[in-house]
């Protein structure tokens, strides 16, 4: 085992694709990086997840003016972290729009998260320099805001814990295209660090209930037909619930974080390490899912030095 994160040695840039999914829905995706939706409107463009830099974020303005003119009006962030979020200020939004769940969490954890991620994953922060600091939301609502983009609805909601407590989710009703954020990742490791991992499975059957036509996950390909959209929702929810359950059973057994992780390991590896980033996201996964499994709700924060103290109890030999 490496005595690095094994994301500190990801260095092989990504082939980016840009692809139409309807008549006003575009993804931008990456090989597994984090993936960015958009929504073009009568009036504007909606921009989902923003890239993890400014400089990051102007890949994604290029795409957009292949296809558009109109201003970008807004920016929907799906959750708090780092690399989905630090790239808003390149878009220069009217709107910077996310769930009040969500606000708390930059409020809480925000700081701490920048630094943590930056050190985990270089080159998913491609520019580093160019972030202006932290990504404050303009408008935070509870649980559910409609857009009239012109003719064209769009709801943004917050449909449930998963993937962290504030998770949302863009839907284009009229034309059956969900925008996750990484409530569904699809062919990639899972990273699930500040997870609600119990109640992620209700959340993603909601998710499958809008019976989408077209799905852009978190990280993975955009999927294009509904047999697609409900194996792709299905991949994250068998994911979630192996992990959670292979952390119930340590717990129960009195095993150690470290044996919790070596036989989690020996459970999934051979499903899902031939996946992007997996390597990266498994220790982090099995120490939330150890944590709530020890009745621990609220993730613990994570920090560039608790990173590397949870690197040295259970990934180095």
């Amino acid at each position: 085992m490496s005595k690095t994160f094994a994301s500190q040695g990801d260095l092989k840039p990504k082939k980016i694709s840009f692809k139409k999914l309807s008549p006003n829905c575009y993804a931008f995706t990456a090989e597994g990086d984090p993936n960015t939706g958009v929504v073009v409107g009568d009036d504007g463009v909606l921009v989902v997840d923003a890239q993890a830099t400014p400089l990051m974020a102007r890949e994604v303005i290029r795409r957009i003016r292949r296809v558009t003119s109109k201003p970008i009006k807004y920016v929907v962030l799906s959750h708090y972290h780092a690399v989905r979020v630090l790239g808003a200020a390149a878009y220069k939004a009217e709107q910077i729009i996310a769930s009040q769940t969500t606000l708390e969490l930059i409020r809480e954890r925000g700081k701490q998260d920048m630094k943590s991620e930056i050190g985990r994953f270089p080159r998913l922060f491609r520019g580093a320099k160019s972030i202006p600091g932290l990504t404050w939301p303009t408008l935070a609502f509870k649980d559910e805001l409609t857009l009239s983009m012109g003719k064209l609805e769009v709801k943004i909601i917050h449909a449930g814990p998963g993937h962290t407590a504030g998770d949302t989710i863009v839907w284009v009703p009229s034309q059956r295209v969900l925008f996750s954020g990484d409530l569904v990742e699809y062919e990639a490791g899972i990273y699930t660090g500040d997870a609600q991992l119990e109640e992620w499975p209700a959340t993603l059957r909601r998710l499958r209930a809008l019976k989408p036509r077209a799905l852009v996950p978190g990280r993975g390909p955009a999927l294009t037909a509904p047999a697609q959209c409900d194996k792709a929702i299905r991949y994250t929810q068998d994911f979630v619930s192996a992990l959670y359950a292979n952390a119930r059973r340590a717990v129960a057994a009195g095993k150690t974080l470290k044996q919790s992780y070596a036989q989690t390991r020996r459970r999934m590896d051979p499903k899902y390490a031939g996946y992007p980033i997996y390597e990266h996201c498994i220790p982090f996964d099995v120490t939330r899912a150890y944590d709530e499994a020890r009745g621990i709700k609220h993730p613990r924060i994570w920090t560039a030095r608790r990173d590397l103290e949870m690197w040295k109890t259970i990934a180095e030999k």
